[in-house]
């Protein structure tokens, strides 16, 4: 049985979908809910309601269930900043990550895939980033600074105890459940005021979005594929894998994959001319997994545009 923290969210219901998809039974451990997804219903899953940060409840969770694989994706950081201690609170991120991997142990799991980020790379000149290219140090944000920590941790870990710990670096992700508005790009925005048939709001973005804005760009249905794939695998090469699309998606890319399936939405953002454009490079995760994307951003925008009118609010 594979655990997924934070099973019952946006990425986690899917990974947790994909896993079940691939035979494997899932015990889901969610800090604020002991109840199964509506969209997970009738699947092979157990709901545990336990915080990371609490270690008792975590072990206790391998009593109840023999857990075998560990797909952590749970949140456990600093960040939104709350009037809690800054240090206070990054100790209790790190102890998150580390009882995870203390739990692994006790159970005797041979793998634990943990959730990186794509901001790990952070401002970049263009082109294919691979897994082995020098990563700056440089403070631009909670996530990926946190992210970065954690890959160390992970290598230590790693090489000092019997249990294999898995890097995945996700790529922009974006589809049913996701973020609404997500603070780092457009697409979710743009896809629901297609479905409402409205204005796009995004007055949520950090930053003011252009139509040459591009990242790699990976449906979520996809990125919960890939993280199974990484966690069954039968042998894996390396410690870290890209999980991406392989390739760049611009906003303006979007709207038109929009477009194609919905007529009517003639949205355009500003242009800010060209600029640099960087994706992940996914050779590794192709070679070890076998994985290749199965939706394109049309497939995707549409597919979301459904969710969305279905009743579905993000």
């Amino acid at each position: 049985m594979i655990l997924v923290t934070g099973g019952a969210g946006f990425i986690g219901t899917h990974t947790v979908r994909a896993l079940t998809e691939a035979g494997e039974e899932c015990a889901l451990l969610q800090r604020r809910s002991p109840r199964v997804p509506a969209h997970l219903a009738g699947l092979p899953v157990h709901v545990v309601q336990a915080d990371v940060a609490d270690l008792d409840a975590l072990l206790a969770t391998g009593r109840q269930y023999p857990i075998t694989g560990i797909v952590h994706l749970a949140v456990a950081l600093p960040w939104p900043v709350t009037d809690d201690d800054p240090i206070d609170a990054s100790g209790r991120a790190l102890e998150a990550f580390l009882n995870i991997v203390r739990a692994a142990r006790a159970w005797g799991v041979r793998r634990v895939v943990t959730a990186s980020t794509i901001g790990v790379y952070g401002l970049t000149g263009g082109g294919a980033l691979t897994e082995d290219m020098p990563i700056s140090l440089e403070h631009l944000h909670p996530i990926p600074t946190f992210k970065k920590i954690t890959e160390l941790l992970a290598a230590h870990l790693s090489s000092v105890t019997e249990v294999e710990i898995v890097n995945a670096r996700i790529s922009g992700t974006w589809g049913p459940g996701g973020h609404l508005p997500d603070p780092f790009f457009a697409a979710p925005s743009l896809a629901h005021a297609a479905a409402r048939h409205g204005e796009p709001d995004l007055s949520g973005l950090l930053a003011a979005p252009h139509a040459e804005d591009a990242l790699d760009l990976l449906y979520v249905k996809d990125t919960g594929r890939a993280l199974a794939l990484l966690q069954l695998a039968g042998e894996l090469q390396h410690t870290t894998y890209n999980v991406a699309s392989g390739h760049a998606t611009s906003n303006a890319d979007v709207i038109a994959a929009i477009a194609s399936t919905e007529p009517g939405f003639g949205y355009q953002l500003p242009s800010a001319g060209a600029r640099p454009v960087s994706w992940l490079d996914i050779t590794r995760l192709r070679k070890d997994t076998g994985f290749e994307p199965r939706w394109d951003t049309a497939a995707a925008a549409a597919d979301y545009i459904a969710w969305f009118r279905a009743g579905n609010e993000r």
